[in-house]
């Protein structure tokens, strides 16, 4: 029970890093006199970084296990937004931004499959909310401190993940000694071969490409197609993240009676459903319930997945695939929604729901194709 408690408090860490940087880069920017964009330049390089720390998670578990890779990459973290707290520069700000990404990547790897190969598939649900507790508390302590300085902010962030560090360090021997055989390098180098594991991961890649591109592209859709003013486009797209939330929240109570089977394939027919209904002449008030049901129908196709990745593919690779998943995740959300949104410059922003919808629908696809293979 206590280590389940240590593993909750992990998400919420884990959530806490990754949408501070919106928050704090008008006040880096204005006070540094840097151009707005160059805030994508960390965040490419602290995306980069997770992605190749999640193709390495097998052999780096391998080596060292669960613990204490989620102890080292915590503190990896940790130390990095301390770093920010006291970086005289925006190159320390790219520099830091390496092991932040590498120690996003690992302990996220980490986590979900072990999650997914020692508890029921609730408790992957409501992890994968406290990631969202995370993702929302970040910002919210990040505006308690602005009108003083930006870099209190990331220094109380970091005191919190340092002192999660601490905790782990603490009950390292809590941590059952893990019988599960990860693969060898020889079979993990033969993963991509192992019959339905591309598909898992075009999974994450066009599910991240759908989830993430309503986020970044939503309130324009909203502003540019509907005519509603930025601040209301801006309060519905806060809406559809807290669907997300909450929806898994309420998927977690709902694997008690379905399988993921059955919670991935109603929550994408519900995703295209609420997406094809911003296509509609609503109301405001229709506008923010589409968006809350997109994020409702989102919400456990992620957690489900990876919860399934066992079953698939067998304890034995099921870290190796889960890092490839999380990595594929990274791509489809850091690189994806930036090409939706050459292809809506050119041609015309309302085909924004149909591009979401045919990401939706390649997810339905390819989730079918998984879930064809025999469970082990």
């Amino acid at each position: 029970m206590v280590l389940l408690v240590i593993i909750y408090m992990a998400f919420i860490s884990l959530g806490l890093p990754d949408s501070i940087l919106g928050s704090a880069w008008p006040t880096i920017h204005t006070e540094w006199g840097l151009p707005l964009d160059a805030a994508g330049y960390i965040s490419f390089i602290c995306v980069s970084g997770t992605i190749v720390s999640s193709f390495m998670s097998g052999r780096v578990i391998r080596r060292f296990g669960t613990a204490k890779v989620t102890l080292i990459a915590c503190t990896m973290t940790g130390l990095s937004l301390l770093g920010y707290s006291f970086a005289p520069s925006y190159i320390w700000l790219l520099l830091l931004a390496v092991p932040l990404g590498l120690g996003g990547g690992s302990v996220d790897a980490a986590l979900n499959n072990y999650v997914a190969t020692h508890y029921e598939a609730h408790h992957m649900n409501w992890l994968h909310s406290f990631w969202g507790v995370g993702a929302t508390a970040g910002p919210v302590i990040m505006s308690g401190y602005l009108l003083r300085s930006w870099q209190l902010g990331y220094r109380t962030i970091s005191m919190i993940q340092l002192t999660l560090a601490v905790i782990l360090f603490l009950t390292l021997r809590l941590w059952p000694k893990e019988q599960i055989q990860i693969a060898d390098e020889h079979l993990e180098k033969g993963a991509f071969k192992v019959k339905g594991v591309k598909y898992a991961l075009a999974v994450f890649l066009f599910y991240c490409m759908s989830e993430f591109s309503t986020g970044l592209w939503g309130a324009t859709y909203l502003v540019k197609v509907k005519s509603l003013s930025p601040d209301t486009a801006a309060r519905f797209i806060a809406i559809y993240y807290g669907g997300i939330t909450l929806g898994r929240m309420v998927s977690g109570f709902l694997t008690f009676r379905l399988s993921n089977q059955q919670l991935i394939r109603y929550g994408t027919y519900l995703s295209i459903g609420a997406m094809a209904l911003l296509m509609l002449p609503l109301p405001k008030f229709g506008l923010m319930i589409a968006l809350l049901l997109i994020g409702f129908g989102l919400a456990p196709i992620f957690p489900a997945m990876i919860h399934e990745t066992p079953n698939h593919f067998g304890k034995e690779l099921s870290q190796t695939v889960i890092g490839y998943q999380v990595a594929f995740a990274g791509i489809g959300s850091a690189f994806l929604p930036p090409v939706i949104g050459l292809i809506v410059k050119h041609t015309s922003m309302w085909i924004l729901p149909i591009i979401l919808i045919l990401g939706m629908v390649l997810v339905l696809i390819c989730t079918g194709k998984v879930f064809k293979l025999k469970v082990s």
